[in-house]
């Protein structure tokens, strides 16, 4: 993410009705703007690997896969940030147009540049959504999976998955071989 250079404070109604003409995305945080970085072909790769197994699993069930463009609200009034994957099983989202606000699971694809944000501050702020069951931040230069759950005493876990272990996603009941993620994926050497 980059700062919006020359940005003023815009109110959430501002931020939404500019932003829907912007031709690149921008993060909503306090009134400020947060240009979204282009990613690598790795990392967009991982994504749609994710965002299609998730959507061939989900067929016939009220929960829908979304991808980068669908912006997520932590409240009406923001912030406002742009998950690579969320899927979302309430019917509250089910009439949404500009953003998501019931998500059960948030997926980030990790870049050097926004790694210590997404297991930050961002972190921070999607632990404010009330349905939000688990958290996954799947590396792009390696393979590896951080998937952090909510447990029934209101507490994230952690539960991190490497080469050749099967991922599971309880939010949605979905197993699958971590490879599926790096289909098609190189890495460098």
């Amino acid at each position: 993410m980059v700062a919006s250079p020359g940005s003023k404070y815009m109110s959430p109604q501002e931020y939404l009705e500019w932003e829907a003409r912007q031709e690149i995305k921008y993060e909503y945080i306090d009134g400020e703007v947060f240009a979204m970085t282009g990613g690598t072909l790795p990392h967009t790769t991982i994504a749609l690997n994710l965002a299609s197994a998730l959507k061939s699993h989900l067929r016939g069930s009220p929960c829908l896969p979304y991808m980068a463009d669908a912006k997520v609200a932590v409240s009406e009034n923001g912030p406002f940030h742009n998950p690579d994957v969320v899927v979302s099983c309430d019917e509250r989202d089910k009439q949404a147009i500009q953003f998501l606000q019931y998500p059960c699971l948030i997926v980030e694809v990790l870049s050097p540049s926004t790694e210590a944000y997404d297991r930050g501050a961002k972190f921070t702020s999607y632990r404010r959504i009330e349905t939000l069951q688990e958290y996954v931040l799947i590396d792009a230069e390696k393979i590896g999976v951080d998937c952090f759950r909510l447990n029934d005493r209101g507490l994230w876990e952690l539960h991190p998955y490497e080469a050749a272990d099967e991922v599971h996603l309880t939010s949605v009941d979905f197993r699958f071989p971590i490879s599926l993620l790096y289909e098609n994926v190189q890495f460098p050497m």
